[in-house]
């Protein structure tokens, strides 16, 4: 073997390694995840025409390159590698590695064999079809659903009575909110679970979502629909062990690096802020309409504009591309909370 070639083969023969392994991920996610009996021929089918195209590179060659102990890859690791919040991100995964594989083993074997790099091509192609179509054949759990279509993002105390608690989220899921956040650090935890079991119950009802905040803990006790975490709360990896991969954890960002590691940490979705000095909390900096426009420019979780918002400040945070907001003393306070909610969500809409 030509020195020259010794890494092209090296190259090669471990992108090799990475397709077929992330093919073969996929065919079992279809086979045995979706019992999907035709886009699991398509995965095997792709795999092993792979196989056949690579047969023109003798496998000696690549087994002369392969040099595990010595690959200086293999000490790079990222603490996301081992993070998988379901099957649907363990597809996501494995859908990227095929298809960078794929291009790889498309480059790299053009100084050898051009015709095998048109083939691999083809392959290629192949695979951002059936990886798409697997990709949208997944189901979606409600809570995702739903937080997608979510809009308006309201945090409500316990209130002095059960029966007004009932009538308080009653009147907001009435008046158009997408998502209630139970925030009261004056009550014990057992009034905080019943508040949250009925709060998840009417959200239910309604279509909306009922968050609890900070304690993941008490979210799993109440069955809420999941929980909202700050910077200096529970880690997201950690809510994320308590509450499982069917419920939501959402996450306070105050920078545009603090919703960067949301995202890698595996939060569902982010309140950005504080926009504006508000009546709940005080902070000494405030990250206006920049950190909107940063974080729409860049970030694709759902994302909620937070503090200080109401009516005359609102078209301000449409304007940075957002069309997401989280509010509690706008509400909570208004003559008519459910007018006022109704007025928020048609300027969101």
């Amino acid at each position: 073997m030509p020195e020259d070639y010794s890494a092209t083969y090296r190259i090669l023969d471990s992108s090799t390694n990475r397709a077929s392994e992330g093919l073969r991920t996929l065919e079992e996610l279809a086979r045995f995840g979706l019992d999907d009996a035709s886009l699991a021929a398509e995965l095997k089918s792709l795999r092993h025409d792979l196989t056949s195209a690579l047969q023109t590179i003798q496998r000696s060659k690549l087994l002369a390159a392969r040099d595990t102990e010595g690959d200086v890859g293999t000490a790079l690791q990222e603490p996301t590698e081992y993070r998988r919040r379901d099957l649907k991100s363990v597809l996501l995964a494995a859908a990227a590695r095929v298809q960078q594989s794929l291009r790889v083993l498309e480059e790299c074997s053009k100084p050898i064999d051009p015709q095998l790099s048109g083939s691999l091509e083809q392959l290629r192609y192949r695979s951002y079809t059936v990886c798409a179509t697997l990709e949208s054949s997944w189901p979606q759990h409600r809570r995702v659903s739903q937080l997608a279509e979510a809009k308006l993002y309201v945090l409500i105390d316990a209130t002095a009575s059960e029966s007004q608690f009932e009538q308080l989220v009653r009147d907001l899921c009435h008046g158009g909110v997408d998502v209630l956040q139970l925030r009261d650090r004056q009550v014990d935890d057992r009034t905080l679970i019943a508040r949250g079991r009925l709060g998840t119950k009417l959200a239910k009802e309604h279509d909306a979502l009922f968050i609890m905040n900070d304690r993941a803990d008490l979210a799993l006790a109440a069955d809420c629909d999941g929980v909202h975490v700050g910077q200096e709360e529970l880690p997201v990896d950690i809510a994320r062990q308590i509450l499982g991969p069917q419920r939501l954890i959402g996450l306070s960002t105050h920078s545009i690096e603090q919703a960067r590691r949301a995202v890698q940490e595996g939060a569902d979705y982010i309140g950005c802020g504080p926009v504006f000095p508000g009546q709940t909390k005080q902070f000494a900096n405030y990250g206006g309409t920049g950190l909107l426009k940063e974080v729409a420019n860049e970030i694709d979780l759902p994302a909620f504009a937070i503090g200080g918002i109401d009516t005359t400040n609102l078209p301000q945070i449409t304007a940075a591309q957002f069309q997401r907001v989280a509010v509690a003393g706008v509400v909570r306070n208004a003559e008519d909370p459910i007018a006022m909610a109704r007025n928020l969500k048609q300027q969101l809409a």
